[in-house]
């Protein structure tokens, strides 16, 4: 859980630190460039004002649903000062279609994004959550856009370490909805919305990259 440093508006997830080189790393190799990258489930804003500057001229635009995690993101961008992160928007997912779609004001931004980036979400939420962020990912990105996914995975239904079936117990106990996702079902969700896998690259703690790239209509 986010941690809350006193007399700062910024939250802190201890996480974050820990991958977000490893993560880095990936993203400067597949995300497109220019363009611009739509982070969902941003959470604390970390990620989105380390990537931003390093990921130039790259535009990093996160969006959360959680009002105290917005509030974490801009006061994140206030303390770096980021020159290519975008104010943060709010975004759920389950929402069809996502406000970014139809609004007049963000138009030009909606054309510019290629790239799609969701780090640590579709565990902590509702199955629902990965196939309708499928859906959304399939409406807005453009031929060869990017999809990024990062967390823990099961491949043919089996944990790839003990530590992971161990998440996987306490997720459920928290939520009966939750629990690390199948690799192989995350994929046909994204294949049903034209969304190829091109990429898994296996990182550290246990975790994965997951690279999928928008096929052509």
């Amino acid at each position: 859980m986010p941690d809350f440093k006193p007399n700062d508006g910024r939250l802190y997830a201890p996480a974050t630190e820990r991958n977000r080189e490893a993560i880095l790393e990936v993203l400067a190799r597949v995300l497109p460039n220019p363009g611009t990258v739509l982070e969902i489930a941003s959470g604390t804003g970390e990620h989105a004002s380390f990537f931003a500057p390093k990921l130039a001229p790259r535009r990093w635009l996160p969006s959360d649903i959680s009002a105290p995690m917005l509030k974490s993101i801009a006061a994140w961008q206030q303390a770096t000062n980021a020159r290519y992160l975008l104010p943060a928007i709010e975004l759920d997912v389950r929402q069809e279609p996502w406000p970014i779609e139809n609004d007049e004001k963000r138009a030009d931004e909606k054309r510019s994004v290629n790239a799609i980036v969701n780090i640590n979400m579709i565990h902590i939420a509702a199955w629902k959550a990965c196939e309708v962020m499928m859906a959304g990912a399939g409406r807005i990105l453009p031929e060869n856009g990017v999809l990024y996914l990062y967390g823990p995975f099961k491949r043919d239904g089996n944990h790839t370490a003990p530590s992971n079936a161990t998440f996987d117990t306490w997720l459920k106990e928290q939520n009966p909805d939750w629990g690390v996702r199948d690799l192989e079902a995350v994929e046909a969700t994204a294949k049903a919305h034209q969304l190829a896998l091109q990429e898994v690259i296996a990182m550290p703690a246990n975790n994965f990259s997951l690279i999928f790239y928008k096929e052509s209509p």
